[in-house]
């Protein structure tokens, strides 16, 4: 049983959703980096996201862009990263990590040698956010021979066939986007995905995760309430991480909120 497979199974025996909580590897420097990613777990996250400075983001907003440029102004790089999610791992061997990344660092690497180095480090998952689902069957590919699941996106305007695409070649949960356009914080966000998480089931592709635009607890409560597992939240979290300066009780105080949202 996957680390995500076990999550759900646990949260579903107490009636609770999944709460993810995404921030930028390296910012505002890989030392600070570590002390947030512990920060998350031991305030209630349920499942770590983590981005790659990267300096071309185009699934992004502006906050987590700039938590990106933050991180590479930082000296951060791949194997940084690599190492930050491997002690996260060490100190933390329960809670499930996912990469959202982009195809150019991937390829870069080579598609083998990033995967089995994310393997390497106790990654579960890797989302490759630039990559439509068309397109995805060698990174899915590589991504199992490594031992790690490959995550896809799901929209609520996404063909039936492309989402039986999605289910077919996707493990460990679904990233289903909440509203169109790139990720951020402060929105309202509609949850009217009936028709889409319908398909998923049918498929029977892995649990759906809200994200994008996820910044509130009445976020979690409405992606939960309209059927979705758990929700993600990037943005508001990237941007808590920069504003406090390094204090991380608002951070904790943030996730514990949003954890409990989805106890309701």
């Amino acid at each position: 049983m996957s680390r995500y497979d076990a999550m759900f199974a646990r949260l579903a025996a107490r009636g609770e959703g999944a709460f993810g909580a995404f921030v930028m590897l390296g910012d505002p420097d890989p030392r600070a980096s570590a002390a947030v990613l512990d920060a998350l777990a031991e305030a209630g996250a349920d499942m770590v996201e983590v981005g790659i400075p990267f300096s071309d983001p185009v699934a992004d907003g502006p906050v987590i862009q700039a938590a990106a440029e933050r991180a590479l102004r930082a000296g951060t790089r791949q194997a940084d990263c690599f190492r930050l999610l491997a002690d996260f791992r060490a100190r933390h061997p329960q809670v499930p990590v996912g990469i959202l990344t982009y195809a150019n660092l991937v390829v870069a690497r080579g598609r083998a040698a990033f995967y089995a180095a994310a393997a390497k480090a106790g990654v579960d998952s890797v989302l490759v956010a630039d990559v439509p689902a068309f397109e995805a069957e060698p990174y899915a590919a590589a991504a199992r021979v490594a031992g790690v699941a490959p995550v896809l996106i799901a929209a609520a305007n996404t063909p039936p066939a492309t989402l039986r695409r999605i289910a077919r070649l996707g493990q460990g949960y679904t990233y289903c986007v909440a509203r169109a356009g790139v990720t951020g914080a402060g929105e309202d966000v509609r949850i009217d995905h009936r028709a889409m998480l319908d398909a998923l089931a049918a498929a029977d592709a892995p649990p759906p995760v809200f994200g994008f635009g996820i910044s509130r607890p009445d976020h979690v409560r409405a992606a939960l309430g309209g059927g979705a597992a758990g929700a993600i939240s990037g943005s508001a979290i990237v941007d808590l991480v920069h504003r406090s300066g390094g204090d991380l009780a608002p951070l904790r105080r943030f996730v514990a909120a949003m954890k409990d949202a989805t106890r309701d």
